[in-house]
């Protein structure tokens, strides 16, 4: 009995630790970890999804019928008929009314995505070939994530995703990203929180979130941007605001001597 708590508590503070990432033979999206992604997902299942399988149901039943209804042996003598008009006007208003329906809800998610509401902890995402670079503006802190090798992984740390510094974000609190690019274009996602926006050198552009699990959530570049493409993961880490003012005290200290010694080293290198 007690064995069996025991696997019950490690599994639940795994799911707690990671909270999202790609899995094995994935169908669907990751599990929603912001409003903005859940109304991704039930525009998704609940009227894209039902409109396509009956658009697929209806086209196959159209392809049987008339394999069946206009073949050779039942119609020695073809038809010549051109046209219907009441078929072409059919298949005219049906697809557009369809179109119409998806539209509505679609601008309305869309809308809700570009509409950045007051920030409270805004961060800036720079693409580089080929890791990103991160600063918090309000906070003076500057630093560097890339992609850990496989030869250097810790336990429970996913390959291809997992990086040696983590953005860091407090929970249930909105996160404005200003997103933009060094050398050529990138793109910055995060599929458990409904973002996805391209870095674009020379110009900002801004997108946000509102985490509300606590954990580990992963993205990647989601913009063809060079030979090492595949290996400049995202990885975002959402705490509790106290672990969150904690981090920025010892980022503020990390990160601020990391950007000294880079300094004196440019200094020593123009000498």
């Amino acid at each position: 009995m007690n064995k069996f708590l025991f696997i019950i508590l490690a599994a639940l503070t795994a799911s707690h630790a990671l909270a999202d990432q790609p899995k094995d033979w994935q169908l669907g999206f990751q599990n929603a970890a912001s409003e903005t992604m859940r109304d991704i997902v039930n525009f998704h299942d609940n009227l894209l999804l039902p409109i396509i399988i009956a658009i697929s149901v209806f086209v196959l039943f159209l392809m049987v019928y008339a394999c069946i209804r206009f073949r050779a042996s039942a119609n020695p003598v073809p038809s010549k008929r051109t046209h219907n008009v009441a078929v072409e006007v059919l298949w005219t208003l049906i697809p557009c009314l369809i179109l119409i329906v998806m539209a509505v809800p679609s601008f309305k998610i869309l809308y809700k995505q570009d509409t950045i509401p007051k920030a409270e902890v805004t961060v800036k995402a720079v693409g580089y070939q080929w890791y990103w670079g991160y600063e918090y503006p309000d906070e003076n802190i500057i630093f560097e994530s890339y992609m850990i090798e496989d030869k250097d992984l810790k336990e429970n740390q996913p390959r291809l995703l997992a990086v040696d510094n983590e953005l860091v974000v407090p929970v249930n609190k909105v996160v404005k990203v200003l997103i933009t690019a060094n050398d050529v274009l990138h793109a910055w996602a995060l599929p458990a929180f409904g973002v996805k926006r391209d870095a674009v050198p020379g110009r900002i552009n801004e997108t946000w979130f509102k985490a509300e699990k606590v954990g580990t959530y992963y993205g990647q570049c989601s913009e063809l941007c060079g030979i090492k493409h595949a290996f400049m993961p995202i990885t975002v880490r959402v705490v509790s605001e106290e672990e969150y003012n904690e981090w920025l005290m010892d980022a503020k200290v990390k990160f601020a001597k990391e950007v000294i010694e880079e300094d004196e080293f440019k200094k020593l290198v123009s000498k």
